[in-house]
This record gives C-alpha cells, structure tokens and sequence, in this order.
C-alpha cells in the first residue's frame, strides 16, 4: 500500500480486504526506531494492544505519547499512524476489536489537544500537527468508493470532535472544510453512513444561526429520511430552538416506536415547560398518553415528571399551565398517570385542600382543584377494597355533599343577552360550569347504600334541576347522576317526567287584573264612608259645643271606626290582587333542558320497556312539536329523542320513519347525523321487514334476513312489488350520503352500512363495492375515522363466513370496471388499481376463513377463490387485447385454487393463451397451467403469506362499535391482508 494515499482510501484498500470478516486486525510489521535508553512502544504494538477488550487504553496512550514525543520525525510518525489506521477503515462490521481501534485513535489525537489547552506551551501548536494530518486524511477520504471507509471516515471526525473538551477550538479552514464534508455525507446512499455524519456535526450547528446548514439539514432529515435510525440519530443531536423545536414535537407522531419514544425522551429532558404553547403541550400528552407502545407511555411519565419539576412540584400548577378547563379529556389521563407514581396512602396524605369537613370550601373552589379532587376520588374508586377504604377520608356523606352541591349551583349566576355577549362574562360562567360538572361527577364515587343519605341526595338532585340557575351544560350530568341511583324504570321514568313539567311550567306569581266594575263598587263605597266620617265629625263638634260628653265618646268611636274603613279600601285600591299559577315556558334554553333529560331517560331505559303513556305524553307535547322549532339545538336533541322512542317501539318507528327522513333531507348538517344514527339503528335492531310498505298483515319474522341487489337503481321490472321498491328507494337515499361533500355524513353512512352489513341485515356486493372505492378514495384521504372504521370491517365480515365472501367476489369485477372506466378528472382515476385487487383476492382467500366456518357446511369443495377465477378468465376473454388483461392475470396468480376447478379452468386458460399477445400475461397464464397440471392443490401455500399478513397496528386499535342485538362474537377473527395496502396513504 502507499502509505498515506487517499486514493488507497477510496479504492477500498482492495490489497488487504482479506481481513474484513477477522475479529482481531493483521497488522504487518511496521516498527519505529527505538532510542538507545529505554524500549519505546511501536505503533504497530500500539495499534495490536488496543484491540483487546480488557485494554487500559490511558496506559496505552501514554506509552504511545512518550514514542511521539521522543521522535524527531513526526511526519514519518503521522504516516505510520495514518497506515496502521487504514486496516480498521475498511471494516464495515461493528466487530468489538475495530470499534476499541477507533475509540483509542479517537482518544491518542484528542489527547495532544488537551496538553496544549492545559500547558499552554508552543509546543502544543506543534503537537496539535498529528490532529490536523488526521482530518486532512479523513477529509480526502471521505468520499471513497467504499461505504465502510466512509462509514468509519464519518465515525472517526465524531468521536475526535466528541472528544476535544467543551470548551474547545479549532481553525475557521479546518472547520468549514469538517463541516462541508459532513453535509456531503448526509445524503449518503447508506444509512449508517449517515447516521455517524449526523453525529459528527452535532458539535458543529449553531442553533443562534437563522442561516446554519447544519441545522437545516437536521430539519429536513428528521422529517423527510426514510431510515428510522438516522432520525433517532438527529434527534439525539439536535439542539432545541424556536426553529428545530417544531421538527421535534412532529417526531412525536413518527411510525417507528423508538423515534417516538427518543422524541419524548430529548422534550423531557432539554425542553422548558415554557418553551412549549399549551396547545403543543396537550397535543404531546393527549398523543403520548394514548400511544399504542408501551415504552412511549413509560417515557410520559418521565415528561411528566420534568414538567412537575418546572412548577417546584405543584400539581395544580402544572395542571393550571395545561389549561384543564378546555382539554379535561387531557388532564384526567395526565393525573391518572401521576396517581401511578405514588403510593394510595400518599396521595390522600398529599391532598391538602379538603377542610375539615372533606371539602372544598367554596370560596377556594378553581377548575384546577376540583379536577383533581375528582379524578383522585375516581382513581381510589378503581383501586377496589383498598381504595374504597382510603375514600372514605377524601368524601363526606351523600347528604352533606348534596347540600354542599346545592349551595354552589343555586348561586350560578344567570346571564341577560347582553351579559351572554360580554366575553368576561361568559367566560366566568363557563368556568362555573366546569367546575359544576366535576361537583356533580364526583356524586358517582359515593357509597349510595343507605337509605337517608340516597333520599336526600335524590331530592336534592331533583330540586338542582329545577333550578332556573342550572344551565344546560350541567342537565346531563345531573340526570346521569340523579338516574344511576333510581333503578327502577318505571320510577324513572315518573321523577323525570315531574321534572319536565316543573321547568317547562313553573310556578310563578301573577297580579289579577281587577274588574272596572268592581273598581267602581269600591270608589263608592269610598265615598260613602267619606261621607258618614264627615257628617259623624259635624256631629261630635255640635256635642262638644252641647257638653254631651257621652254621645261625643260614641261619635269619636265611631269616626275611629269610619277610618280604618277607609285607610283598607285605599290600601285595597293600591296593591293589586297577587296569584300563583302555572306558566307554559317555550323558549330554546327550557324546552333543550327538557329533552336533554328526556333524551338521558330514554337512553338509559330498557328496550323491552316500550312506549306507556307518559313517554307518550311527552312525545306529543315535546319531542314532536320540537322537531319543528326553529332553533337547531332544539331540534337537533328532538330528533335524538325521537330516534330512541323509535327503539322502544316497531310500529312507532314505522310511523315516524318518513319524518326522520325528511329531516335528513332539509337540515343542517347536525341535525341530519342525528337523523342518520337514528335509521340505522333503527334497521340494525328491527331490520328491514317492518319498514316495508304493505297493506296486509304485519305479522312477518323481524329476524328475516333480507338480499338487495342494485341497491341504488330503480327496480327495473313490474315483477318488483311495492315492498322491494320502498327499500330499494331507502337504501338509495342512505347510500346517497357516501357521496357527500361533508365528511361526517360519509363516515356516518359508511359506518352505519357496515354495521348492516356484519349484523346480517344486509348483503349487497354493489354497496360492497362502494365501500371498498370508498375507503381508496383520495378524497377520504383526510377522513382517519371512515378509513380505521372500514380497514376493521373488511376483514372482519370478509371471514367470518363463506357468503360475506361470496358477496366480496361478487364485488370484484365491478369495482375494477368502475376504476378502469375512471375518467381522468375523477379522484379514482389516481387509486393503484392492482392494489385494489390484491385486496379482494386476499379477502376472498378460504384460508382466511375462521376455523368453524371451515367445518360448517359453507366449506365446500368449490372455493369461492375458483369462482373467481372462471370470472376472471371470462372476463379476459371478453377483450385479449385490453390493458388491464394483466392486472386479471396477476390476480389470477394470487388465488388459492382447489382441485374441483382444474379441469374447467384449464380449457379457459388455453383459450386465452390463444387470443392473449401480451407476453408478460402469457407467461403468468403458462405458470398458473404449470401448477394446475403439476400440483392439483396449487395455491394451499399462500395460507402461510395471509396468516402473517396483519392489520396494522393503527387499524386494530379502532373498532366498529354494533348494536348489543346485533354483534356477534369476534374471538378468534384472524385481521389480516390490510398492512400491504396502508402504502395508499
């Protein structure tokens, strides 16, 4: 070799690859003139110790120090020592013996540096030549033709940077030339070429630079570089600043588990709370908190853990800067994660704002401790015996809470128009409501057993309700509350009622109108009396002037008497006549606060309680007339009430079926999700049956399964009688919603098809196909919950029995016609539509079907695979020459085929060997007649590819929520064949 070439270095050093696999380095010998007095260590000898794992590198670096200095040559050293280094360069592998090499080159050039700075003699400067000569030499070599001496070049600049003190320099030239070399590597082909660049320049970004390129470039690889591990890498070195700081919260949501959990890792431990918004704050722990890793979570509490440090460890200060009041949904699993940290009996020796009494006085009341109150009084709850026990020192009795729930919200004030636009104030009400809300959920911690304690609080609860202070924010949770400890539906169902009519007609105290005449009567009477006082008062001066003492002491009686009379008639004229009377209220905020506890009731009652007359009674005097109202509000929770009276009765939701269509087709938007929940409900409890139009008997099976075929068209013949046409025209309107402009109502009509789907109430291959082009839309793209929501269904109906994938196969041919015929300025033209095939092949697989599928009588010798296959072929035939032949071929591949199908299929297959010219489609045909002819069981082994194909982890976690009635059990549903197809996104 020529010693100190870089062209050697970029070559590969070819001449000594041999020992590229060794764990120990072939050294050849290459020894330095000793001195006369003592035995100097060679370089040779050096380089040969230091690959020992038990090596004491310190003594060997000052062996080797004596050698230098002691040389008078030390260009004839820095070559020895740059040749030497070469045989470690050209190792890829990790081996321990190179990694211990280049950690003692990296510490022995280092270790000159650290002489100069802490001798501060001129020698140093002259020491410091070997550093120099050892970037030069990594500098010329790292753009060599191989990546291991890329590689070790790249490893070799960082840990010398990594080992120069903090407060270390080095020369402008050097640095930029350090510096653009490192950036060159950043794009390098191999990962861990990069990884060991990005490294190396950590020392070297200046976060105070808006103009750094190596903070840049950081930001760009951790967001555009495809290896999981080169990301880790940049976030280990980033330096957080108002511009990376972004680029690391993003890392938060990476695919790879360990980036997460190292973003989370460099947050807890390099960024201020402060440095955070609080929107960035809850975004970190609503996601981390609810990760599907494990060791994501664990790292959370670690955050956590800092961030409580920032606030000198006060909880309800940390919870104060996390902005509880709007995110609870946030704060309660951040609380919940805390509580886990510490033992039971600490967390009630800890909580220090109960007084004597187990409360909160109410002047001390804030969003912050409140929560906290709850969700620790919910945490013990969880914690059974134990908890329960600790509880007991965190509440008082049910009766002196209610009071104590009582004597806060009957002061909640009540806002004016004006007030309502003043932002301070609602602000404080809704603040007021918050912590309402947490008062009244805390009720459901309680021990509600005895029979005082439950009657006092059952009154009180009644009493809130009534309450013109209690605002709608609070109805549902009150009648929650005030429903769980009543358990009797009948009970129920006469306390809510009571209620209803207490607030829709108060008691309220009107002044009665007094007639005229009656106005009249006592002015005369008035007068009258006037008169007999004026002539008693004549009469008792002629008395006096006669000295008729005694008739002068009957007349003054008298006139006393006379002007009592009249002082009660003014008085009487003066106050108006005061009644109490029952006033109807109807306005938005009364008649919401009445179906909202309806609604709570109608949600909470048995389905087999029906519709008896009080629920009737409401129904005509409130929930009808409010699906009118002008309000959405008022409508909107009328039409949720309606839609569960709907569940209670068959007949009553045949009735008001035309109604809630109606809604779905003229209101806004909420008002028809509402409508839209409540007809699918409707038909997945009943089915279709009872919504047929019949002029007969209605005594028909609700169980009867029904089978819709061209669900969106008109029925095309006379023989369609009335019944068909009234479904085919339902399902045409619902179905219509899967075209929406508003991706709630997609998501709803997607959901809600598939729920009919699984339960049984409806096979329909062309909704099927809608589904499935829904799902690769890319205008969906954005709809997370529709594309979770049907990457679980697919699989799920797919293989629970042989007739859902029959209805898949069925859905083949025209789901692909419908994307072939796409036109260019339709979003389908875009989707992959291979992709969309394989998808069908595998969720029509027999060995995907659940195991007592497999043995019931639907597992036939025919498999649906071999249906497939004789429509495939057919459909090749019907045009050779077409393009997509080939996507048909492919699936074609991909079947499992039985031995039943062999015969016929190869009389198809020949026939499109002779009218197919593609040759790419001849040569998949020829091997599918290969394996039929040769091994009659042919496709048996793409069972294995299927089972280890699985859903995504993202997809499992989602799931599609069915009706009690409806569900069936769901053990044992191999999810597979969805991961393949999540490239789509």
């Amino acid at each position: 070799l020529a010693v100190g070439s870089p062209s050697a270095v970029r070559n590969g050093l070819a001449a000594v690859g041999a020992c590229a696999g060794t764990t120990a380095l072939r050294l050849p010998g290459a020894a330095l003139p000793m001195g006369p007095k003592k035995k100097l260590l060679q370089i040779k000898e050096a380089f040969q110790l230091a690959q020992k794992p038990h090596q004491n590198h310190a003594k060997l670096l000052a062996a080797l120090k004596r050698t230098y200095e002691q040389l008078e040559d030390k260009e004839d050293f820095n070559e020895k020592f740059i040749h030497f280094l070469k045989y470690a360069m050209i190792i890829y592998r990790r081996e321990p013996a190179v990694e211990q090499v280049i950690n003692f080159v990296a510490k022995f050039v280092t270790s000159f540096y650290q002489i100069q700075k802490e001798d501060g003699s001129e020698e140093g400067e002259e020491d410091n030549l070997l550093m120099n000569y050892v970037f030069n030499f990594l500098l010329e070599s790292h753009n060599a033709n191989s990546h291991a001496v890329r590689f070790r070049t790249c490893q070799l600049v960082n840990k010398i940077l990594g080992n120069m003190p903090e407060n270390a320099q080095i020369d402008d030239d050097l640095f930029d030339k350090i510096n653009e070399a490192m950036l060159i590597r950043l794009k390098d082909k191999f990962s861990n070429v990069r990884i060991q660049a990005v490294l190396a320049l950590s020392r070297l970004q200046d976060p105070k630079d808006e103009n750094c390129p190596v903070v840049n470039i950081y930001n760009t690889l951790l967001e555009n570089d495809s290896n999981s591990e080169v990301r880790r890498a940049v976030l280990s070195c980033i330096a957080p600043s108002a511009r990376t700081l972004p680029k690391i919260v993003g890392r938060t949501m990476d695919v790879k588990e360990a980036v997460r959990k190292l973003a989370y890792e460099v947050l807890a431990e390099k960024v201020h709370l402060r440095a955070l918004s609080i929107a960035q704050r809850v975004k970190l722990l609503q996601q981390g908190l609810h990760d599907r890793s494990g060791a994501v979570k664990e790292v959370m509490k670690k955050l956590l853990q800092a961030w409580l440090q920032f606030t000198e460890g006060d909880v309800l200060e940390l919870l104060h800067r996390l902005d509880v009041e709007n995110c609870p949904e946030v704060a309660i699993p951040v609380l919940n994660a805390m509580f886990s940290l510490s033992p039971l009996h600490e967390l009630v020796q800890n909580c220090k704002h109960l007084d004597s009494r187990k409360l909160i006085p109410l002047e001390d009341l804030r969003p912050e401790n409140v929560l906290y109150w709850r969700c620790l009084c919910e945490y013990l709850k969880s914690k059974g015996e134990e908890g329960e026990d600790l509880l007991e020192q965190m509440l008082p009795e049910p009766a002196i809470y209610a009071d104590y729930l009582l004597s806060y919200l009957q002061n909640m004030p009540v806002l004016t128009e004006e007030q309502r636009e003043d932002f301070t104030c609602f602000e404080k009400l809704m603040t007021k409501e918050f912590i309402g809300q947490q008062l009244i959920v805390i009720i459901g911690c309680m021990d509600t057993t005895e029979e005082g304690g439950r009657k006092h609080l059952l009154v009180t609860l009644q009493k809130i309700l009534t309450l013109p202070a209690t605002t709608t924010a609070l109805i549902s949770l009150l009648v929650e509350r005030l429903l769980s400890i009543v358990k009797d539906d009948d009970r129920r169902i006469q306390i809510i009622a009571e209620i209803i009519s207490e607030v829709r007609e108060p008691i309220v105290t009107v002044s009665q109108p007094v007639d005229a005449a009656e106005i009249r009567k006592r002015e005369l009477k008035l007068a009258e009396i006037k008169v007999k006082l004026f002539e008693a008062k004549e009469a008792l001066e002629e008395c006096i002037t006669l000295q008729d003492f005694n008739r002068a002491s009957l007349l003054k009686e008298k006139i006393t008497e006379l002007e009592h009379n009249k002082n009660d008639l003014i008085k009487e004229a003066e106050q108006p006549e005061i009644k109490e009377m029952r006033v109807e209220k109807n306005d938005p905020e009364t008649l919401l606060k009445c179906l909202m506890m309806c609604y709570e009731l109608l949600k909470i009652m048995s389905l087999s309680k029906g519709i008896g007359p009080t629920i009737n009674e409401i129904i005509e005097s409130l929930i009808l007339p409010g699906i009118t109202n002008v309000h959405p509000s008022v409508r909107n929770m009328a039409v949720l009430c309606l839609g569960c009276c709907a569940l209670q009765n068959k007949d009553f939701a045949r009735q008001q079926l035309a109604l809630l269509l109606q809604v779905l087709q003229i209101d806004n938007i909420n008002v028809k999700l509402s409508a839209l929940k409540a007809i699918f409900d409707q038909l997945i409890l009943f089915g279709f049956e009872p919504f047929k139009a019949r002029r007969g008997s209605d005594s028909q099976s609700e169980d009867a399964h029904i089978r819709v075929e061209n669900c969106e068209e008109e029925s095309e013949t006379m023989e369609e009688g009335e019944e068909t046409a009234m479904i085919h025209s339902l399902l045409q309107l619902l179905s219509g919603f899967l075209d929406s402009e508003f991706s709630e109502l997609r998501t709803e009509t997607a959901e809600g098809i598939a729920k009919l789907m699984f339960s049984g109430r409806l096979i329909s291959a062309k909704l099927l196909s809608r589904l499935v082009l829904l799902w690769y839309n890319p205008v969906t793209e954005e709809d997370t919950r529709l594309r979770h929501c049907l990457g679980v269904f697919f699989p799920l109906f797919a293989y629970a029995n042989r007739s859902n994938q029959e209805c898949f196969e069925e859905a083949y041919l025209p789901t692909l016609r419908t994307l072939l015929n796409a036109p260019a300025t339709s979003p389908l033209s875009e989707i992959d539509i291979s992709n969309v095939s394989e998808l069908l092949v595998d969720l029509t697989r027999p060995s995907g079907l659940k195991p007592q599928s497999k043995k019931s009588q639907d597992y036939q010798d025919l498999t649906v695979h071999d249906s497939l296959a004789m429509k495939i072929c057919n459909e090749i035939l019907m045009d050779p020459t077409a393009p997509d032949v080939r996507i048909y071929a492919k699936a074609l591949n991909s079947l499992e085929l039985s031995s039943s199908s062999t015969e016929n299929l190869l009389v198809l297959l020949n026939e499109i060997l002779e009218k197919v010219k593609d040759k790419l489609c001849q040569r998949a045909i020829e091997k599918i007649k290969m394996n039929l002819t040769k091994d009659p069981n042919v496709g048996k082994d793409h069972t294995e590819r299927t089972e280890e194909t699985g859903l995504s982890e993202r997809t499992q976690e989602t799931d599609i929520t069915l009706s009690e009635n409806t569900i069936q059990n769901e053990e044992g549903i191999q999810l597979t064949c969805l991961d393949v197809y999540e490239n789509k996104f």
